[in-house]
């Protein structure tokens, strides 16, 4: 039998999308029928909903989305032959800026551009045999789908869970858009490289905050199903902290410098038992305070220019950067000591968090003494403690120099200085949040339109449900300046869906995130419903949650937590009962050749229609499971591909072997009565299949599901039973379809005249069951020999046997032995004298 992987591809393929293979079954008609008692009588199939993360239609796949897409078709697979209904569902994140990047240089439009891109890839995908359902797939830049998510915009905001303010936001001044801070590299733009700026201006944001204690708290339900990797960076990125809000006043003299503008301002700090150790203050460079000082030149321009200089940081990119301040030359008054303490302007200090304004402790803060230490400021010591304050002490102690709390310990103290803060009414106990309000608005083009229009009357106006969706214009010309919503010509021109006056439409776009926030609930409900309802919450009580995600360890942020809150949004505007979108989460690792990820810029990359041509599906599939775990890092090797492909063929061509033997023959072997090559190979073919469970349920190895398949494999060629074989074959096809699927289904067919892959296969325990075992022979503690014995022999049997041993004799023969232990099961271990 010939190994021919393009025919047998092929073939299959056109089979499964003929027969419809991988669509699930129907959803249960009522949530009544989904009872236990349901479920255990199949009266209701069990299912499983397998998401691998939806790709972007960049134009072609890359070794990424192979490694991707073959893990969850794996499990979606295995989970089908174990008579789950499953949902493995495919889409397209297609709304975003390289689409309109790829428009201005191709002078093509966005849609034509992304579309291509689509019908292009998906038959890439189609060519490796991943069992995607084809009736649920859609593009975020479908009308359809926009009409929905529109929806949702509008019900959150009338919720009061969207809202427009002004903001500082990046601006890429080239691209003419705003800028998540995820999408600013050392300070320029992720897309085309210009330099960032720092831009007052209005737009639409998300109050996530509102949800972020229950973010928080919700990610205790997936400790054990999420890698604590993930659990771990969603809750310091919703940072929640416990502290001390309280005022600082500004000093008389200041209050004047600032022509009576200001007063105080606000401090937030996790550490009120330092208190008493401040020496300075220190706010944000966009701190309203500073903004003054700035306006009206009550500073000089050397200290103005270098302001504006820290504010073209972004955040993030501040994090790491050398601590740099100014003094601004005013005072506020300590709350306690009613000493004056100088204020700075510091890029340390974030206008997101806390006000954007610190009080600085730098005998026990490492940040605000290292920034001490450089501007000569003051360095108060209030915990005792016996270091050199080479650097700040952060340990607890007692407290000195502050007042009536000296000698407290200063765990004990906080929780003293903050009652009497509040007893006295100088501050507030407070809970904070890292977490910010989520910036949705672009400035583009191919992006899905924010329904709301402008009246000089009314104001922000929602656009009526009924005329949704608010669709593209397609006659625009994208020209990489400004927004062409912005300059066409009528698209923006309308009525108030309110008043009836003359309106303009809002013209910026929303961020893709959001598209990718809710695609999951829209896979979920049935296509037969999708003209009707964007989210049918039957369908989702069925189908929901996922049980089973992947993605890469890139998505562990943003795009996790976005979906986290779209799912509580819309379970509290009413669309679905669910909380937690995904039930378990696999992060794989970046496939990388020469040491480094593949890129064209790089010269590394690896084509995948290319193997998939030269070696067929089956190996490109085989070999991004077995080069390494799912999780960690996967270096292409060509070398390995060949052996991956050589396995294959190797498993397909002996096959042959299976002749003159037929299936009915398989329950009818008498274990007992086989050779022992005959029982070898049947005991590695069955701990394939107890790995398989293993692996599928649990580890998500795949490397060793494979390495055990080939073991296999191996013991069965030191055995010629035909129906061994035969056996071995109905078992490794079984578990090897997930992973080879064309190779497997062949297989089955010619073998067994039909495809062998709707049963759950049973471990035979027989087949582990020892007829001899192996022990080792000491002598004086170092090994000597070895001795095979039943596993029922007694010790005086096993010693006269181990004695006879012809390596051991060397080393007994004449010397008296003075004591001999069998450990069982283990060894035999003589102890002779001379």
């Amino acid at each position: 039998m010939e190994y021919n992987p393009s025919a047998i591809e092929t073939k299959w393929q056109n089979f499964w999308n003929e027969n419809k293979t991988h669509e699930p079954l129907e959803e249960p008609k009522s949530s009544d029928l989904m009872s236990e008692e349901d479920l255990v009588n199949d009266s209701v199939k069990k299912k499983k909903f397998i998401l691998s993360m939806f790709p972007y239609p960049s134009g072609r796949i890359h070794m990424g989305h192979v490694r991707n897409y073959c893990l969850g078709d794996a499990f979606a697979r295995h989970f089908r032959k174990n008579n789950f209904n499953v949902l493995h569902p495919i889409g397209w994140d297609s709304f975003g800026m390289p689409a309109e990047n790829a428009a201005i240089k191709h002078k093509s439009h966005p849609k034509k551009w992304t579309y291509e891109n689509i019908d292009y890839m998906r038959k890439e995908l189609e060519g490796l045999g991943l069992s995607f359902s084809k009736t649920r797939e859609f593009a975020t830049s479908d009308e359809l789908y926009t009409k929905w998510e529109q929806e949702f915009i509008i019900k959150m905001f009338e919720e009061g869970l969207l809202y427009q303010k002004s903001a500082t936001v990046n601006w890429c001044p080239h691209d003419l858009t705003v800028l998540a801070n995820e999408q600013l590299e050392e300070g320029c733009c992720w897309r085309c490289g210009t330099e960032v700026v720092q831009k007052e201006m209005p737009g639409y944001y998300i109050a996530i905050t509102k949800y972020a204690q229950t973010l928080l708290d919700d990610l205790k339900t997936l400790e054990g199903q999420w890698p604590s990797q993930v659990l771990t960076m969603q809750e310091n990125w919703i940072g929640r902290s416990e502290g001390l809000e309280f005022d600082f006043s500004l000093s008389a003299s200041s209050k004047e410098k600032l022509g009576n503008n200001f007063d105080k301002y606000t401090v937030f700090t996790t550490r009120p038992d330092t208190v008493y150790g401040v020496s300075y203050s220190a706010l944000a460079p966009e701190h309203e305070i500073v903004t003054y000082l700035i306006e009206n030149n009550l500073l000089s321009t050397e200290k103005i220019d270098a302001i504006k200089a820290m504010k073209k940081v972004t955040e993030r990119d501040r994090a790491t950067e050398e601590k740099i301040g100014l003094d601004l030359e005013i005072t506020v008054v300590h709350p306690l000591t009613g000493k004056e303490v100088p204020v700075w302007v510091a890029n340390f200090v974030l206008a997101s968090y806390g006000g954007g304004a610190v009080m600085a402790v730098p005998a026990h803060d490492q940040r605000d003494f290292e920034f001490a230490k450089k501007y000569d400021l003051p360095i108060n010591v209030v915990i005792e403690n016996d270091t050199d304050m080479s650097e700040a002490f952060t340990g607890e102690g007692k407290l000195i120099n502050s007042d009536k709390y000296d000698g407290q310990k200063n765990t004990k103290a906080k929780k003293a200085i903050m009652y009497d803060f509040e007893q006295e009414t100088l501050g507030k106990k407070q809970i904070n949040y890292k977490l910010r309000d989520w910036g949705v608005s672009r400035q583009r083009y191919w992006g899905a339109p924010i329904p709301f229009v402008h009246c000089d009357d009314c104001g922000i106006v929602p656009e009526k449900v009924e005329n949704l969706p608010v669709a593209l214009p397609e006659d625009v010309e994208i020209t990489g300046e400004g927004n062409p919503l912005e300059n066409h010509p009528t698209w923006k021109h309308t009525s108030c869906p309110k008043c009836g006056k003359d309106a303009t439409r809002e013209t910026d776009t929303l961020d893709t995130f959001v598209q990718s926030s809710w695609y999951f609930l829209r896979y979920a409900t049935n296509p037969e419903k999708w003209n009707d309802v964007g989210i049918d919450k039957a369908n989702t009580d069925y189908w929901m949650d996922v049980d089973q995600y992947v993605g890469g360890i890139e998505h562990a942020i943003l795009h996790l937590l976005y979906a986290r809150f779209f799912t509580k949004a819309l379970n509290q505007l009413g669309y679905t009962n669910s909380v937690e979108p995904f039930k378990n989460l696999l992060t794989q690792g970046m496939v990388l050749k020469d040491g480094a990820k593949m890129s064209k810029s790089k010269g590394n990359v690896v084509d995948p229609d290319a193997i998939v041509s030269k070696y067929g599906a089956d190996t490109a599939r085989l070999f991004m499971m077995f080069a390494a775990p799912p999780t960690k890092e996967l270096e292409w090797n060509d070398s390995a591909v060949e052996g991956a492909y050589r396995f294959i063929r190797k498993f397909y061509e002996n096959s042959s072997k299976c002749e003159g033997a037929n299936a009915s023959q398989i329950e009818k072997i008498d274990h007992s009565s086989l050779e022992k090559d005959e029982k070898e190979a049947r005991k590695k073919v069955y701990e394939a299949l107890q790995k398989s469970h293993e692996v599928m349920n649990k580890t998500y190895a795949f490397n060793t599901l494979i390495a055990s398949c080939m073991e296999a494999l191996n013991a069965l060629n030191k055995q010629d039973n035909s129906v061994v074989w035969l056996e071995g074959y109905y078992i490794l096809t079984n578990i090897l379809e997930p992973i080879i699927p064309h190779a497997s289904w062949e297989l089955s067919e010619k073998l067994f005249a039909r495809v062998n892959f709707e049963n759950t296969l049973e471990v035979k325990e027989e087949v582990f069951v020892q007829d001899t075992i192996v022990l080792a022979i000491t002598v004086n503690g170092k090994k000597r020999g070895e001795v095979e014995v039943s596993p029922n022999a007694s010790k005086e049997e096993i010693l006269a046997i181990a004695k006879e041993n012809e390596n051991t004799k060397k080393w007994i023969d004449g010397k008296e032995i003075i004591k001999e232990i069998v450990v069982p099961k283990k060894l035999v271990n003589l102890v002779v004298k001379g």
